[in-house]
Formats: structure tokens, sequence, C-alpha cells
């Protein structure tokens, strides 16, 4: 699928139009919802294998994927799979039972991981898993997410040193869903 393909793929099956509540408290008259490009292989496939050429291009030195729950982890695994990179899981916090990791997956200190990201708005749950995995001894410049709704997510990253590679923008997509809707112009 080339990147024009999954930018239309994307619009056509998660952009929505309404007023919406944004994590990062915001309302917004559109909403990327990326459950409805997560869970469908014909989109999970290409984008884990978009997320993995960025990896590979912007990150080489990488060993490993990082990806926050809940929304990252099926485009990380998809990612891991594409390129062969194994992948960690950041929790929202430590858990109560068992190990209590917050971080989940085989890791050793020193490595580079290259964090995932599905949608990034204020960078909030980006920054927090940068944090998590660098509490863990890990190095972390390089972040990669399929949309940057360019309401500085990007910016907070760079405040800890890490880049944002979007494979997509929020204009983009709002261009993509506008073009659509009036295909003559």
């Amino acid at each position: 699928m080339t990147r024009d393909e999954l930018l239309r793929a994307l619009r056509e099956h998660a952009y929505l139009e309404g007023d919406f509540v944004l994590r990062s408290g915001r309302r917004s008259r559109y909403y990327l919802d990326k459950y409805l490009f997560e869970t469908r292989p014909d989109l999970l496939e290409p984008l884990g294998a978009a997320i993995a050429a960025e990896v590979a291009e912007h990150e080489p030195g990488a060993l490993r994927l990082a990806a926050p729950e809940l929304g990252a982890v099926a485009l990380a695994a998809a990612a891991s799979l594409a390129g062969g990179l194994p992948f960690l899981i950041v929790r929202k916090e430590e858990k109560a039972y068992g190990t209590g990791n917050r971080l989940e997956g085989s890791f050793e200190a020193g490595e580079r991981v290259c964090l995932v990201e599905d949608i990034v708005t204020s960078g909030g749950a980006a920054v927090s898993a940068v944090d998590a995995v660098r509490a863990a001894g890990l190095e972390c410049r390089t972040a990669v997410c399929v949309v940057d709704r360019e309401e500085g997510g990007s910016d907070a990253l760079a405040r800890r040193g890490v880049r944002l590679r979007p494979l997509f923008r929020s204009n983009e997509v709002a261009s993509a869903a506008k073009d659509a809707a009036n295909p003559h112009g």
C-alpha cells in the first residue's frame, strides 16, 4: 500500500467529524479513532511496515521498540513483525500484582529503544512512556507515530530530547477528508 493509499484508508476508516473531547482534555471538531485502524489487518499490516521503515531510517541503532498501553501495542506488534525488532509494553503505572513491572518484555539497561505511538496530541502519554523507559535505564531519542495532531506533542517530546517522526500530520488527514468529501475541488 502506498503512502497516499494508506492516508486515504485512514481517512475513510478512522476520521470522524463532530464534537469530541481528547485525552488531553481539549475539544476537537474531528477525531481519529485509532481503534478503527488498529483493529483492521488490512491497515495494521501496512502501518506496521511503515513504522518499521521509519525506525530503520531514523533510529537504526534501536534494539527494540517500546509502546505505551493500550493504543500503541498493536502498532508495535505489527512493526515488530515487519522489522524484526522485539518490543516492550509500557504500562501507565506499575502493576500491583505478579512482577509489579511497568515495562513488560525483556531488555537490558543501556539499550536504545524507539517509542511507537498511535496519535500524538499534547504528547502526555508519549512523554510518560519516555520517562518510564529512561527510568529503567534504556535510551530513547526517537518516537514514531501514525498521526501528529500538531497540538504540542512534538514540542513536549523535544523538551525531553526526543524527535517525533510522524507517518502523517493532522493537516494531511484533514485535507484528505476534505478532498474526499468534495472530489471536484
